[in-house]
């Protein structure tokens, strides 16, 4: 059990055995030189010349024992903390700039792990699960699935383990006199069995309740909504929740920590797809194939690919475009992992995240280097000691070894800190990005064990990044030089010079980088506000009314929406007003539908389609969207007269190629409809939309009780409110409008990706360039601290302090603008790949290099002034004499 013995040995306090052997050998020596005739002293000193160094004997002996790297670790790493402890300035320094790197990479890791990798808490085998989208032939981006064809895949695949449909929804809670958003999703009965979520109390949905038109009015509620609306009463099933005006009996209740399969949202109820018309205005949709409103996912059986799954959902999808071309045509799927996802918020965030991602990679580049030249400040000041050590026979491997050591501690004290950070950090990116309908959005972080991992990994990378290059160059000291001159480089001036210097050129070269790209997202914003989408931000305000959720029939609605309309017509600084279906730039989905032009033939394999909004008179006046021919709709434009609509500037252009379309018939849904008005195209989502054909029917032709309010005005939202919320309750006390905005507002809420973008570069940017600068001023105080001899003979031949001043910023600037020139040469390159981002600003925009260069300058310069002044007061006698 000698091994055991030497396990022990490797972590027990002392090394009494090897120094009672080292002393049993040097007695033995010394008594055989008394019997030859030396007295007792010359005895021992002979015996200790003879043994050789103890010291060196002891390394010699552990370096062949088995356990001798854990002894070794052991007291490096005890006399690396008491360095450390001796060095509170230095270590604290150097931790923390640590710690926000390393603490920045693992916020951002945590986000793209909660929000793109594994985004739905609970949720089992994540890796299995795909998003399902429909594609249409000759057309960009992804559409939904209907119904039936989402039946029909999943009776013909084979590959697939379960098909998990669902659609985001919501209801409307009157609080006082303001209606909010519940969100909510309809979903197949397969739902929390598929995804592995049972529920806390109670069952998920059966087989055949997602058949049927509004048969099984049940709902799972969530966790949140138990306690907040409930009180967690434990006899909360069979009771009864109003949704969409309909009361729907509670089935289960959600765990606690599931907030459902959509990123952004935390659900707070689910309910059957046989309840879809009860929570889309009454429109039925389960039997009509050409109705597309599901966004789903499948989990495939194990062992299958994504490329095999693709490949049968093709072909099913082929089958389906021969047996319905009616509704089919061009028609395809396209299953998406999750970080893909195209119907709900991973889709918008991800460009955010990959800027953050590589910001925070840029930081921690930039940190290291700060704690590199840290470091090599340090074993500078500790010359004389690795000399020592070299000299008594410690190996050049060891003194690597123990400064390897002090890295690995630095890095998991910073690391330890950095996961606290980042802990800190999880729900900023829900702090940055406005709510959207209402609602506050939901982008958390999970810190979980990947994310631990990687985090772990980054600790051991940023160790060697900051920490082999300064033991490397420790470890080759000139012994003999060092010996002869203590004011000799610790590694030689030149070289340990090079060194430093490079590493701030790579601190400076990356914080002009990240200047550069929040210049241009700022510029992105600021030309974002002062845009037009095609209609009016100013002087227009938007709200919702939802009278399907107040039980109101068809007419009623019609009714009360002619009431109200008049009602705030008449108040005073009211210019118009006018209802939609959905306000532009909203969280909602315009209708779409295959539409057939008169004298256009489309493509035998493709099946044109377009969006429209349904809107009431005067909404096109309302909103600023000039009318290019024709007229608006009115009031006339009802169920009882022919069928018309509205086209914009896209759609005309597109199918009738420069010919009037006034006059002209298009077919939507089977029912042709006569063009009365060629509207200004506009953009309808967000700033950055490809334009596509879009037009408008009247309100009343294609009806809707939730409705968006639009009303022109001079006045605030705060102003109009009251007035609002009064003649809303003089019509009906139990119906409150929802959150009142201004357009603008609509409209900035649309920029999420950027706004989170710009604040990661310019806090992050601004934390690059801070480290840049006391990397410099590192730098040139170490600088001038060696170059004391120099500047005294200088000042002894005559130099003046302006000379010296002068002398010691050329050298900081100099070094300052060589990493200008590489960030310049790297941003005109990186910058091309945040197009996606920019709005109205090219990547290689003049005033973003300009602007950085500018803010890096004066960063340089004020972190080189004070060695700079410190230079000018460098007394000559004691320099020379010293």
């Amino acid at each position: 059990m000698g091994w055991l013995r030497r396990l022990r040995g490797s972590f027990s306090p002392t090394t009494s055995d090897l120094d009672d052997e080292v002393r049993f050998h040097l007695d033995a020596r010394t008594d055989e030189y008394v019997r030859s005739g030396m007295t007792l002293d010359e005895a021992r000193q002979a015996a200790r010349r003879r043994f050789g160094s103890t010291a060196l004997v002891g390394e010699r002996t552990r370096d062949v024992d088995t356990f001798r790297w854990i002894h070794d670790f052991r007291r490096d790493a005890g006399y690396a903390l008491r360095m450390l402890w001796r060095s509170p300035g230095f270590s604290i320094l150097a931790i923390l700039c640590l710690t926000l790197g390393i603490g920045a990479n693992a916020a951002v890791f945590s986000w793209i792990e909660g929000i793109l990798l594994r985004p739905y808490p609970l949720v089992v085998d994540q890796d299995r699960l795909f998003a399902v989208a429909g594609t249409n032939r000759g057309a960009s981006g992804t559409h939904d699935v209907s119904w039936p064809d989402w039946l029909d895949l999943q009776r013909n695949s084979t590959l697939i383990e379960s098909f998990i449909a669902e659609k985001i929804t919501g209801t409307t809670l009157s609080i006082g006199d303001r209606a909010e958003r519940a969100p909510g999703s309809m979903v197949s009965a397969n739902y929390f069995d598929a995804i592995g979520v049972p529920p806390l109390l109670g069952r998920g949905f059966e087989r055949g309740e997602d058949s049927g038109r509004g048969a099984h009015p049940v709902t799972v509620i969530s966790y949140q909504m138990w306690q907040n609306r409930f009180h967690g009463d434990p006899a909360v099933l069979g009771k009864t929740q109003v949704l969409n005006g309909l009361p729907h009996t509670i089935v289960g209740v959600a765990p606690d920590g599931f907030y459902g399969t959509f990123v952004g949202y935390a659900f707070q109820f689910w309910v059957p797809a046989s309840m879809q018309p009860q929570f889309d205005a009454g429109v039925y949709k389960l039997e009509d194939r050409g109705a597309r409103w599901i966004e789903g996912y499948v989990r495939l059986k194990p062992g299958v690919t994504i490329e095999q799954a693709q490949a049968e959902m093709s072909a099913v999808a082929s089958r389906l475009e021969n047996d319905y071309p009616d509704t089919n045509r061009g028609r395809g799927i396209q299953l998406f992992p999750l970080w893909q996802t195209p119907f709900n918020g991973a889709t918008s965030m991800l460009p955010a995240l990959g800027v953050s991602l590589i910001v925070v990679i840029a930081v921690l580049l930039i940190a290291c280097a700060n704690v590199g030249n840290l470091l090599l400040v340090r074993a500078f000041a500790r010359q004389q000691e690795m000399t020592i050590r070299l000299s008594i026979g410690a190996g050049r491997g060891r003194l690597v070894k123990q400064l390897l050591t002090e890295g690995v501690i630095l890095s998991a004290f910073a690391g330890t800190g950095g996961l606290v950070v980042a802990n800190w950090l999880r729900n900023a990116l829900a702090v940055l990005t406005p709510p959207r309908g209402g609602v506050v959005l939901r982008f958390p972080g999970e810190i979980d064990w990947r994310v631990l991992v990687v985090s772990a990994s980054v600790c051991l990378v940023s160790t060697l990044l900051f920490g082999l290059v300064p033991a490397m160059l420790t470890s080759r000291i000139d012994l003999a030089g060092a010996l002869r001159s203590e004011s000799c480089g610790l590694v030689g001036g030149r070289g340990k010079a090079w060194v430093r210097s490079t590493l701030v050129l790579v601190q400076m070269s990356l914080s002009f980088v990240l200047l550069v790209g929040a210049g241009l997202l700022i510029q992105t914003l600021q030309a974002v506000r002062n845009s037009s989408p095609g209609f009016s931000t100013q002087g227009v305000l938007t709200t919702g009314v939802d009278l399907f959720t107040a039980g109101y029939d068809t007419q009623r609605a019609k009714n009360f929406q002619d009431e109200l309309i008049d009602r705030i017509q008449a108040l005073g600084g009211v210019e118009s007003v006018a209802f939609s279906r959905m306000a532009p730039f909203s969280y909602r989905s315009y209708s779409s539908a295959p539409i057939a032009v008169d004298g256009y033939d489309a493509p035998l394999d493709q099946q044109p389609t377009a969006d429209y909004n349904e809107v009431g008179p005067g909404f096109l006046a309302t909103m600023g969207i000039p009318l290019v021919a024709g007229r608006e709709f009115t009031r006339a434009d009802n169920e009882t007269t022919p069928l018309v609509a509205v086209v914009d500037e896209t759609m005309a252009a597109q199918f009738w190629r420069g010919a009037d379309p006034v006059g002209r018939r298009v077919q939507v849904s089977g029912r042709w409809m006569q063009i009365v008005g060629v509207a200004r195209t506009a953009k309808y989502r967000n700033l950055l939309e490809t334009p596509r054909p879009f037009f408008y029917v009247p309100l009343r032709q294609n009806f809707s009780a939730t409705t968006a309010l639009e009303i022109r005005t001079a006045q605030g939202p705060a102003a109009i409110a009251p007035a609002l919320v009064r003649e809303i309750h003089a019509l009906d006390a139990n119906v409150a409008p929802s959150e009142l905005i201004t357009m603008r507002e609509q409209v900035e809420r649309t920029t999420a990706s950027q706004r989170v973008s710009v604040t990661i570069l310019v806090v992050f940017g601004g934390l690059a360039l801070l480290l840049a600068a006391i990397g410099l001023y590192g730098v040139m105080a170490s600088t001038v601290s060696q170059s004391a001899r120099e500047l005294a003979l200088r000042m002894a031949l005559g130099a003046g302090a302006s000379d010296l001043l002068r002398l010691v910023l050329s050298k900081g600037l100099a070094l300052t603008a060589g990493g200008v020139v590489l960030g310049a040469a790297a941003a005109l390159e990186l910058t091309r790949l945040m197009g996606y981002l920019l709005y109205k600003v090219s990547p290689r925009d003049p005033i973003a290099f300009g602007s950085a260069f500018v803010v890096i300058t004066v960063a340089a310069a004020a972190a080189c002034l004070v060695p700079a002044w410190r230079a000018t007061r460098t007394d000559p006698l004691r320099a020379l004499r010293g």
